[in-house]
């Protein structure tokens, strides 16, 4: 969710919100109207004062895989390894499994 849809629905106030976050209410408003972009130290503190609601995923939709890799970590969405897929015969494997090589050597 974005910042501006999570102020509508949770009624909260523009300027009670920036007090919140420590930041000024004409910031608040440049973030909401995307004027620029989310400062990348605010992020944090948005995400923990929205419960979670606005995500940096969502306040950095562009770069937040760069800035916080470890959110990167097993989301489907990101680049890497995918969930198991039943028709995919790779994913049938131990992850830990030599495929196509015999261990004695003969071919």
């Amino acid at each position: 969710m974005d910042l501006k849809n999570y102020l509508i629905a949770t009624g909260v106030k523009k300027a009670d919100f920036a007090r919140a976050i420590n930041i000024s209410a004409a910031l608040l408003h440049q973030w909401i109207e995307q004027i620029r972009p989310v400062a990348i130290r605010h992020c944090p503190a948005i995400e923990k004062q929205t419960g979670g609601q606005v995500a940096r995923k969502d306040l950095r939709p562009d770069d937040w895989h760069k800035i916080w890799p470890e959110l990167a970590e097993g989301d489907p969405g990101h680049a890497g390894r995918q969930p198991p897929s039943p028709t995919n015969i790779l994913d049938t494997i131990p992850l830990h499994s030599v495929v196509g090589i015999d261990p004695r050597g003969s071919s």
